[in-house]
């Protein structure tokens, strides 16, 4: 028996290429943030060991790759911030300032 959730494309987001509509939805589901009960853990395809934190739309799973930038973004969240990019613009959300890898 598939899972319900089976049917939906799977997509590993970074930092990097996280958008405004992920950003919002990672907020509106996670309001007060995420924690460990929260992370999931599995590996991707090069074998490596990946942490995400995942949101759904209609169609597509994401999981969003777990760091600190991530948490502080979140923390700061104002969609005032983004209602001059699209949606899906990846380079709209950008690493808190004064914050070094």
């Amino acid at each position: 028996m598939k899972p319900k959730d089976a049917h939906l494309k799977r997509v590993i987001v970074d930092f990097k290429k996280l958008t405004p509509e992920i950003l919002a939805l990672l907020v509106e589901k996670y309001p007060h943030g995420y924690d460990d009960d929260h992370v999931i853990s599995f590996r991707n395809a090069k074998n490596e060991l990946v942490e995400a934190v995942e949101v759904t739309t209609e169609d597509t799973k994401y999981l969003v790759k777990v760091s600190t930038k991530l948490s502080v973004t979140m923390a700061n969240y104002d969609e005032d911030d983004y209602e001059d990019f699209e949606d899906d613009d990846a380079e709209a959300v950008q690493p808190p300032e004064d914050f070094e890898d």
